[in-house]
């Protein structure tokens, strides 16, 4: 019984899908009896869709494909009207909608033609009227609900009446300036405002026909007051319109554009034909070509692009010969390969960075931290302009200054750079010589660029204390554009004269001394300074750095040579007395070749570097702590602390008597301020005579000489002052001075003792001497505190003091009492 059905229903289904011509007017109530003969049903099956919305008076293709829709077209065709309702889905990915899934504001819609294929149903559809779903009677296998029809609310009135009108004519025009502007909409579609006179039906044939989104095609079908659809259409007509209109404009330029390059494209070509017929050499031909092509895809920015294509429309009309050609030439060769728009990217994983840190370099703490707390602001600024810190790192040689640089751009992941200031007279070095000059450049800061190949590495500028100046300008003063985040990105190179950024370039300078660079150009920079290291700074640097770099730079292996601790203390202590560790690392190679040698001359066993295989290596030691107990072994000498630039270093001060009237003499090679300390301390000694001197005619009868040693060496400061005191009241008072005391300290006519500068370096230095003892301004004492580390705090002992009285009553010894 159920095989005699389907054949029953496949037979009125093929009666069914023969294909009727229908006659689509502009006016439904044109077609068929019009809208007013449809008798609309109490329930219809829904039909939804999924990116479309279905207006009346339109007649629509369809392509259905769900099992479902197909059963409902089926089933629809059976009957005489072939009325159904057509719905747009909510969301379009759901594939089996219910009735909360579909808009409930549709249309109902004839289907005027099927036909079946082999990918589904294909039906042409055309809307006659709104309505409105009630609710849901069937959801399977299709929608079927109630509905009720929606009707159009006119607003009475001649005024509204006169709008609507003048609305609907606006509409029109709109629309057909619309089709004639795209390319898109067919031509035909302007007869569209000339064969409807009814507004409401306006609205729904030119909203069909226009690119709105679903939400806005929808919100127009639920309208039913017709003078709000045709104030909502007209409004989105005119978007449409400024839309299409700006379009076409940028499309005409982009045409133009075209056209203009095409035809040079033409007319290159056609010179490159006339050349070779006329036999005419092409070499000069192809250069400019391929610097063409090369300027095409460097990428360079708006105002260095438009000086590069200047310079090349003057090459292409000069002839090889002239004297200016080679110049231009390279000139567009630097244009070219500079770096303007290659970035790297920062490496912003901090726990990373610091490791990298770590690994190249002990210690160094401040310096880490700035660099970490710089990545870190770079991290959560998340793609916004960081302003870059210009750091200077100050302090005696050997400490790492140069080599943090590598590691900085290592850990930050930039490329790395470095120019060498030292010696630099001429501001060109730094701007670039203009091009009028023979064997013009552009300076170090663009050709440091180039090398790098990126715009934002890191740029190290070494000994920026060291910079000279002449008549040929002073370079100094070039680097303050260069080393301000304000001026440096609009800096121009004299060579280039178009402007590079150069604020992205992460800027570092190394000095050994702040006093040489100008006031101006140290305030750009964030001084860093490195001290130097602590004995026990160096054994660990020697142990994890220098000893490893040492072997494998010299061919060996681990296993084949161990140093002691003790060894390399000896190195320290008694072969090298500095800051850094730069002669520490030459004695360990030298040390390191020897061991070499006797390798290389047959010897199997390791060996371990031992106090006694280092004196045997490399002799006797050239430093003793014995010194500075031997010196101070008769009265008038007293030991002091100085600062210099290669760290800090032990100053013994020599008085001496002799038969006079009472002046004194300053040898040594002292500056101003240290002969004006010496002659202070001279004033507070005389007129303290009766209570220091053993005798009270002493100043009478005695002149009185003040030498420093290595006196080849130049010497200023006022920090000398405490020391020459003490060594004055030595000598006067017949006292010796305590062995292994230091001092430091600047001295008033009142005998106040004031604070002075390089406390950690000075501190160093007595460490390293053998000191044991050290006499220091009070106000220093935050010094000791903040810079001097836990281990030299513990080694050694500090006296802090306010006047000269309770600094004489520490450095020298007790007076000797006369036995009877």
């Amino acid at each position: 019984m159920a095989k005699k059905e389907q054949i029953e229903r496949e037979e009125a289904l093929s009666a069914k899908e023969t294909p009727v011509a229908v006659q689509a007017s502009a006016d439904p109530a044109a077609d068929n009896g019009g809208e007013e003969r449809l008798t609309l049903p109490e329930t219809l099956p829904v039909l939804p869709l999924r990116d479309q919305v279905l207006f009346p008076a339109v007649v629509v293709p369809l392509a259905v494909g769900r099992p479902g829709s197909m059963q409902l077209i089926d089933d629809a065709a059976l009957e005489e009207s072939r009325i159904i309702a057509i719905t747009a889905q909510k969301d379009p990915s759901v594939d089996e909608p219910h009735f909360n899934d579909v808009q409930h504001v549709g249309v109902v819609a004839v289907i005027r033609m099927m036909a079946k294929g082999s990918d589904g149903v294909r039906i042409i559809v055309q809307g006659m009227s709104r309505i409105r779903l009630l609710e849901a009677t069937q959801e399977s296998p299709y929608l079927v609900c109630r509905v009720e029809p929606l009707e159009d609310i006119v607003p009475e009135g001649e005024a509204a009446d006169v709008e609507m009108t003048a609305m609907a004519r606006r509409i029109g025009r709109n629309f057909q300036r619309l089709v004639q502007m795209s390319s898109q909409l067919p031509d035909e579609l302007q007869a569209i405002p000339q064969n409807v006179t009814e507004p409401s039906t306006l609205v729904d044939l030119v909203a069909a026909h226009l690119e709105l989104s679903l939400e806005k095609k929808q919100e127009l079908l639920a309208e039913q007051d017709v003078h709000v659809r045709l104030r909502e259409l007209l409004g989105a007509l005119a978007r449409e319109l400024n839309v299409m209109e700006i379009g076409s404009r940028i499309e005409d330029e982009v045409t133009g554009e075209l056209t203009k390059t095409q035809r040079h494209y033409y007319l290159r070509e056609q010179l490159k034909a006339i050349q070779k017929e006329l036999g005419v050499d092409d070499d000069r031909a192809t250069e400019i070509e391929e610097l063409r092509e090369q300027l095409e895809q460097a990428q360079l920015p708006e105002h260095a692009l438009k000086e590069a294509e200047r310079e090349l429309a003057r090459l292409e009309r000069m002839p090889p010969g002239a004297a200016e050609y080679s110049v231009t030439r390279t000139y567009l060769d630097w244009l070219l390969i500079l770096p303007w728009n290659q970035s790297t990217k920062d490496n912003l994983d901090i726990q990373h960075a610091k490791q990298i840190l770590d690994e190249d370099h002990y210690d160094l703490e401040k310096i880490k931290d700035r660099i970490l707390e710089y990545l870190s602001v770079q991290k959560f600024m998340k793609g916004r302009t960081v302003r870059h810190p210009i750091l200077c790192f100050v302090g005696p040689p050997g400490v790492g200054k140069t080599s943090l640089g590598r590691s900085i751009a290592r850990a930050v992941g930039r490329e790395f750079a470095r120019m060498s200031l030292g010696g630099m007279r001429d501001e060109a070095e730094i701007r670039g010589h203009r091009r009028t000059y023979i064997g013009a450049l552009p300076g170090q800061i663009i050709q440091a660029i180039r090398r790098a190949g990126s715009n934002n590495p890191v740029l190290m500028l070494d000994e920026i204390d060291k910079l000279g100046r002449d008549f040929r300008g002073d370079p100094a003063s070039a680097l303050l554009e260069v080393l301000d985040p304000e001026q440096n990105k609009d800096f121009r190179d004299h060579y280039l004269d178009v402007r590079f950024d150069l604020s992205k370039t992460l800027f570092i300078t190394t000095a050994n001394v702040l006093d040489t660079i100008p006031a101006p150009l140290r305030d750009r920079m964030e001084i860093i300074g490195l001290p130097g290291y602590t004995e026990e700074d160096k054994l660990q640097i020697a142990r994890s750095f220098l000893v490893p770099k040492q072997i494998e730079e010299h061919g060996l292996t681990v296993g084949k040579i161990k140093w002691d601790d003790q060894a390399l203390r000896l190195l320290s202590r008694g072969y090298t007395r500095e800051a850094g560790v730069r002669n520490l690392d030459r004695e360990i190679a030298a040390v390191t070749r020897k061991v070499t040698r006797l390798f290389a001359e047959g010897r199997k066993r390791p060996i371990r570097v031992t106090r006694k295989k280092v004196q045997e290596f490399l002799g006797a030691p050239r430093f003793e702590y014995e010194e500075v107990r031997d010196r101070v072994e008769q009265p008038g000498v007293a030991i002091g602390l100085a600062w210099t630039p290669f760290g800090g270093d032990v100053l013994f001060i020599e008085a001496m008597a002799m038969p006079g009237n009472g002046r004194l003499k300053l040898t040594g090679k002292l500056g101003d301020v240290m002969k004006e300390s010496a002659e202070a301390a001279y004033s507070i000694i005389r007129s303290r005579c009766d209570e220091l001197c053993a005798r009270p005619d002493f100043f009478r009868k005695q002149d009185v000489h003040i030498h420093i040693p290595a006196g080849a060496i130049p010497k200023d400061g006022p920090s000398a002052g405490v020391t020459m005191l003490t060594a004055l009241a030595s000598l006067v008072g017949g006292r010796k001075v305590r062995p292994q005391v230091a001092m430091t300290g600047e001295i008033t006519l009142t005998g106040r003792v004031l604070p002075v500068g390089g406390i950690k370096e000075k501190v160093l230095a007595a460490q390293r001497a053998g000191i044991k003892e050290i006499i220091l301004p009070e106000r220093n004492r935050k010094d000791i505190e903040e810079d001097v580390p836990e281990e030299i705090r513990q080694e050694l002992t500090f006296h802090f003091v306010r006047n000269v009285d309770e600094a004489m009553r520490l450095a020298l010894e007790p007076p000797t009492e006369l036995v009877a």
